[in-house]
């Protein structure tokens, strides 16, 4: 299994999955949210599509999808059918397996950022979409802090040699925000050095392995003993009852990320 990065002018990756032999055309499309560089890369690489997998509804990893299959081919569209998105082909729910080329991947329900997000999982890859990137986690729009705190724990439990292939490269800033939010992590600061490094160069960011998030995301480790001693202080600064559930300590961490993202500074990169 071979699997490519497209990024787009969302500054979202969608990613390729193809063989690693030659004489295999078939490919899988992951959260084709344009199509302007997947059909080109598809015809380019003389590649077949035999699939689409779906993470969430969002537009910007649905939007190209109509334009996908009707330049290579009316194939699957697999997700999980309780979203707003109508035109899911293969439904798949917790549990579910589906063949990916000679790999199987599970289907992981994983609520928060929307309420019908799944992932992919396959021991050597995650596709996570936007309820887990690098460094970092998608945002908590419509539904209550509880499923997210599950789902980032859920995935948390997961094999650690698993690359995280996620929906957007915001590595940089998110752990800009992990430095702050645990300073004294040493895998933090080392990792955050060789994230500057590699931006500043230009190069990707993602994916990565899930053992290195568990290490230095903070959204897998805010009921650490560490990071939940920061968190309790930094809620009791602002109000006057106790941190008492997961769910408390992720609603906690998500706002003062929101805050910072609100000021710009996550975004800066310092050469070193």
């Amino acid at each position: 299994m071979k699997i490519i990065g497209l990024p787009t002018d969302y500054d979202n990756y969608i990613w390729i999955i193809q063989s690693e032999d030659p004489a295999i055309h078939d490919a899988w499309v992951v959260d084709p949210g344009e199509s302007k560089r997947v059909i080109p890369y598809f015809q380019e690489n003389q590649l077949k599509l035999a699939g689409i997998l779906l993470t969430h509804h969002h537009y910007d990893h649905t939007d190209g999808i109509q334009e996908v299959l009707n330049a290579l081919g009316d194939t699957p569209v697999v997700s999980n059918p309780r979203g707003p998105y109508k035109h899911v082909t293969y439904p798949v729910l917790e549990g579910d397996k589906v063949q990916v080329l000679d790999e199987v991947f599970e289907i992981l329900e994983v609520p928060g950022h929307t309420h019908e997000h799944i992932v992919f999982y396959h021991p050597k890859a995650l596709f996570s979409g936007d309820v887990l990137f690098t460094a970092g986690c998608g945002k908590t729009w419509t539904m209550s802090p509880k499923p997210m705190a599950e789902s980032l724990l859920k995935l948390r439990a997961l094999n650690d040699d698993c690359m995280v292939y996620c929906g957007h490269e915001y590595t940089m800033a998110n752990i800009n925000f992990a430095a702050i939010a645990e300073p004294d992590n040493e895998a933090v600061l080392k990792r955050q050095q060789e994230v500057t490094q590699k931006t500043l160069a230009g190069i990707p960011c993602v994916p990565e392995k899930l053992g290195v998030e568990k290490q230095t995301n903070p959204f897998l480790r805010f009921d650490t003993e560490n990071l939940k001693e920061i968190l309790i202080k930094r809620h009791q600064s602002f109000y006057n009852f106790q941190l008492d559930s997961n769910a408390n300590l992720y609603a906690t961490l998500r706002s003062w990320k929101d805050s910072l993202d609100k000021t710009g500074i996550l975004e800066s990169v310092k050469s070193i």
